[in-house]
């Protein structure tokens, strides 16, 4: 198959060779003023027919009759059939068709007419080749099948798979229409810093890097939270940042190492404003690149309109684990749990793993509907403001979606005081073993210092989102260069 592969690259370069030696380059080839797309061509025929016309694009297949050749030409709005005649294009130029290939760029500048077929044609008067492939595009019967191929090269995927390419399509919508909804609610778009000093906002481990000029270390941001939540405190009382985070963790259908989140937060809002800004702000986008409200995800029906479930989280475990919740609120308690449902529950496990894997098996595979699974233990949600009247909880949701988490928001913890010890909590965490437990950071506490209105805080997984409105199975397949293995061992 290799061999198959070089023959065909070699036959290929010796037809850019012949172009070269004849004076027709296509690489020297700098611009083309390309008039019309294809799609608009054939949708604008009546009003075409006879009129002259420059296309570009890819060629997508070849056939020579003789005296004639007929392409079809890919550019981004579809494909139009192009024909070449020796009379009208000139003997000389005739030949150069000669050393065209599938795959190759190519520019046609002709008059539109309708085959004895039927089929919308442009007839070319002219042309010139733009780019040669050098390597075949994979056979049109069996396209691009392997998995590993398609989201190494996605260019590759992208040239012969159009099913692909509407996926990124409706992915740039579907983040056009958040910016467009928020935008309309008075929320300013800001940018944080991608590296930071502190790895904080999340319960994470961090890529690290290091500044030689400063000679520090710095951490890729896990998440953008509390710098968003700095301008809070500085009068910015509407923010958001649609923002690559990077976690350093395992690869899998559902996670990325690096990953696209919004935030986004509101002053004087509690988790109950974020619910209905979630309910409305997804169900905005939905419409918007669906067309409706009722969708389904690898074939399971789902109605996203308002208003979502609503089930606490002690409920959740209760009803689906089986189990007293309260075990869930210590360690040594948890671990017990763990050990009897079959869970791990090793001592260098923290608690919010062991509470994330309960709920994980048992409860989340149950949330196809949309749900927003509420009142998350104190414990392991370090930045959420307390529940009045029930210290143990704080005001803090996570939304579900076809069993897939999809956002997690809260009350934002504003007591400095508060905070502090609860970073201290968490500290002690970390000195325990757990390296995901939040660091302190003596500047967010400061800031709080200086007065946080009630805020309300809201973060969604743009590509969990994106997976579900294009019924996705795999976050690879909506990330356009998603991280991959190393590529050694394998043939070029």
């Amino acid at each position: 198959m290799a061999d198959d592969a070089s023959d065909l690259i070699a036959q290929r370069r010796a037809k850019l060779d012949h172009l070269v030696q004849s004076g027709h380059d296509p690489f020297s080839v700098t611009r083309f003023e390309r008039t019309h797309l294809a799609q608009p061509i054939l949708d604008g025929f009546a009003d075409l027919e006879d009129q002259p016309v420059a296309v570009a694009g890819r060629v997508r297949s070849l056939r020579r009759h003789g005296k004639v050749v007929f392409a079809h030409v890919e550019d981004p709005s579809g494909r139009i059939q192009v024909y070449f005649r020796r009379d009208d294009v000139g003997e000389a130029r005739y030949h150069l068709l000669e050393d065209l290939d599938i795959g190759d760029f190519l520019a046609v500048r002709g008059t539109v007419f309708r085959t004895r077929t039927g089929e919308i044609t442009v007839a070319a008067r002219e042309f010139s080749m733009l780019a040669k492939a050098l390597r075949p595009l994979p056979d049109k019967w069996h396209g691009l099948k392997d998995v590993e191929i398609r989201y190494r090269q996605r260019y590759l995927d992208l040239i012969v798979n159009p099913d692909v390419r509407k996926v990124f399509l409706a992915r740039s919508r579907i983040i056009s229409e958040l910016r467009r909804f928020l935008d309309g609610r008075g929320f300013v778009e800001v940018e944080t810093p991608m590296m930071q000093p502190i790895p904080g906002g999340a319960a994470a481990k961090p890529f690290i890097t290091h500044h030689n000029a400063l000679d520090v270390d710095l951490y890729l941001r896990v998440a953008p939270e509390l710098y968003l939540k700095r301008l809070v405190v500085g009068g910015l009382e509407r923010v958001y940042e649609i923002n690559r985070n990077f976690r350093n963790e395992g690869v899998s259908t559902r996670h990325n190492p690096e990953f696209t989140m919004l935030e986004a937060y509101q002053a004087y809002a509690d988790y109950g404003d974020m619910m209905d800004l979630t309910e409305a702000l997804v169900t905005h986008v939905c419409r918007a690149v669906t067309g409706g409200l009722q969708i389904a995800y690898q074939g399971q029906e789902m109605d996203l309109t308002p208003p979502w479930q609503r089930v606490r989280l002690s409920e959740a475990l209760a009803e689906h684990a089986g189990i007293d919740p309260a075990r869930l609120d210590e360690t040594a308690s948890a671990r017990e749990v763990c050990g009897e449902l079959g869970l791990p529950d090793g001592e260098d496990l923290p608690l919010s793993t062991m509470v994330g894997n309960v709920f994980d098996t048992f409860v989340q595979p149950k949330l196809i509907q949309p749900t927003f699974v509420v009142d998350y233990p104190t414990a392991i949600s370090p930045l959420a403001k307390r529940k009045p009247g029930d210290p143990r909880f704080v005001e803090r949701f996570e939304p579900f979606m076809a069993a897939q988490e999809i956002g997690n928001a809260f009350s934002e913890l504003n007591d400095p005081i508060d905070q502090r010890q609860r970073f201290e909590e968490q500290m002690a965490e970390r000195a325990a073993g757990d390296d995901e437990a939040h660091p302190m950071d003596e500047d967010y506490v400061r800031a709080l210092e200086y007065g946080l209105p009630p805020t309300g805080g809201l973060g969604i997984g743009i590509d969990r989102l994106v997976m579900i409105l294009t019924d996705s199975p795999s976050i690879r397949d909506v990330i356009l260069f998603p991280q991959m293995r190393s590529e050694q061992g394998q043939e070029s």
